[in-house]
């Protein structure tokens, strides 16, 4: 049972007769009594404004720790102080990143902005950790092959993608068979990172082993659909608008996990996608065997993806569009990384 929240007896009966005031007005100022329900109102509300999942569980977990942090006492009745006093906790004494600080006020802002009705005003700007302007880690040409010569299977086909195509790890695993255009050489990236979707190039290396892939995966899905009804999860309200979607083929994953799951709420047995991080040990393995210094990883692959179409002479635009970034200026980071040094400047030494 979720732990209750504490508050002062004439704070507490101040909030609910403010709060059943101003329901009875314009319904904003929500009532909870357990951290529980506060937790399930900000879930209802993450998902009112269509966060993707991932960030709607972040936003949780910080919501959780912010009130865990100051006491147990409720939301409401704090302010400024105790975010502040939470961030700085953060800060000095875990310590973390300044994206994770960043991202921990977001979470306390969407709470008393939009679940509690009580922006804090003038905060964002002064709190908001300044992130560190880093250069991604770029694998050559010759140690990509030394990496994908160290995997084998469904991890090496994926970081194939990953490096052809320039896509997220997460972009990739939950591609459908529906999104793979052999005849266009092209894949569509649905629900990318901003809920945008974008065209990315499918490697002409690749198409083989990857009809392979299919063809095989069609064979073990029409075995299993004989045998009994394995269903596939669908986004939106695409299951009520087609009725049996999701045992068509063409919704399955490009790269499903090994097992089934039943559903807990309708009991259904279902499949669902490869886990990121069976793709990752993958890729942590093969970089470890391939003795490469750098601290590479999947993004790495994405990274080196676009530094090397820079370098074969591609304009920014472009790979600005296949990476699927909204502002030119995040592509632009892989410029002070093609070339001879920083910048592209040549070294006088190399002269003499």
């Amino acid at each position: 049972m979720a732990p209750p929240i504490k508050a002062h007896a004439n704070v507490h009966t101040k909030r609910v007769v403010i709060a059943q005031g101003r329901n009875a007005a314009d319904g904003h100022v929500p009532e909870y009594k357990t951290l529980g329900e506060l937790l399930r109102l900000c879930s209802a509300r993450l998902g009112l404004h269509h966060y993707s999942p991932r960030t709607a569980q972040a936003y949780g977990s910080w919501i959780r720790r912010f009130v865990m942090f100051s006491g147990r006492r409720d939301p409401i009745t704090m302010g400024t102080r105790e975010v502040e006093s939470f961030l700085t906790s953060l800060a000095h004494e875990s310590p973390v990143s300044a994206s994770t600080q960043n991202q921990a006020l977001a979470a306390v802002l969407f709470l008393y902005r939009v679940v509690l009705s009580r922006p804090l005003e003038n905060l964002e700007p002064y709190l908001r950790a300044k992130r560190p302007k880093n250069l991604p880690v770029v694998l050559t040409r010759e140690e990509v092959t030394r990496v994908l010569a160290e995997l084998d299977g469904t991890p090496k086909l994926i970081a194939c993608l990953l490096y052809g195509a320039g896509l997220r790890l997460s972009e990739c695993i939950s591609l459908r068979v529906k999104d793979v255009d052999f005849s266009l050489n092209q894949l569509c990236v649905r629900r990318a990172k901003g809920a945008k979707d974008r065209m990315a190039v499918l490697p002409e290396a690749l198409k083989p082993a990857l009809i392979d892939h299919l063809q095989r995966l069609q064979t073990q899905f029409e075995k299993l659909s004989a045998e009994r009804r394995v269903r596939v999860s669908l986004p939106d309200s695409i299951a009520r608008k087609y009725p049996n979607a999701d045992l068509d083929w063409r919704w399955q994953w490009v790269f499903p996990a090994a097992r089934c799951y039943r559903d807990s709420l309708s009991g259904e047995l279902r499949r669902h996608h490869v886990h990121e991080t069976a793709v990752q040990r993958a890729m942590t393995a093969a970089v470890r065997s391939s003795r490469i210094t750098k601290h590479a990883g999947c993004h790495t692959l994405r990274h080196s993806f676009a530094t090397h179409l820079l370098q074969a002479g591609y304009d920014i635009r472009t790979i600005q569009k296949l990476l699927g970034h909204s502002d030119v200026r995040t592509t632009m980071i892989y410029t002070h990384v093609v070339g001879r040094g920083p910048l592209g400047v040549r070294s006088p030494l190399d002269t003499l």
